[in-house]
């Protein structure tokens, strides 16, 4: 099984940018997917961003389009979330997860089995 492991939250003002890393550990070569999610103080976890593992394709949540990216670096087992603008609505804890099913579209945005602690995000106006 793989082992995400987050780091880069921290407490950041509003229009700032913040890069998260995510490093994979464990049986990574069965990883088909990794995703960013976030959960708010009173909220829901929501999807965030997802990327594929071999092809690189993308997947964002709508509302942080254009500002969030998604990127991976296969040969250090680490996924990137790059955010940028940021505004206090993104104030969340931050998790990043595997699958190692395929998915393709909305699939990307469910069914992961692998996940991290967390890291804080916090974004003060």
């Amino acid at each position: 099984q793989v082992q995400p492991v987050e780091s880069g939250g921290g407490l950041v003002q509003a229009g700032d940018s913040l890069r998260l890393s995510c490093v994979a550990s464990g049986r990574t070569l069965s990883t088909y997917a990794m995703a960013w999610f976030r959960q708010a103080p009173g909220r829901e976890r929501e999807f965030v961003a997802a990327i594929t593992w071999t092809s690189g394709t993308t997947y964002f949540l709508n509302s942080i389009k254009g500002r969030f990216t998604i990127s991976r670096d296969s040969a250090k087992n680490t996924v990137y979330l790059q955010m940028n603008s940021l505004q206090p609505g993104d104030t969340a804890v931050y998790y990043c997860a595997a699958r190692g099913t395929y998915c393709f579209g909305y699939m990307c945005e469910v069914d992961y089995d692998s996940w991290g602690q967390g890291t804080q995000v916090t974004v003060s106006s």
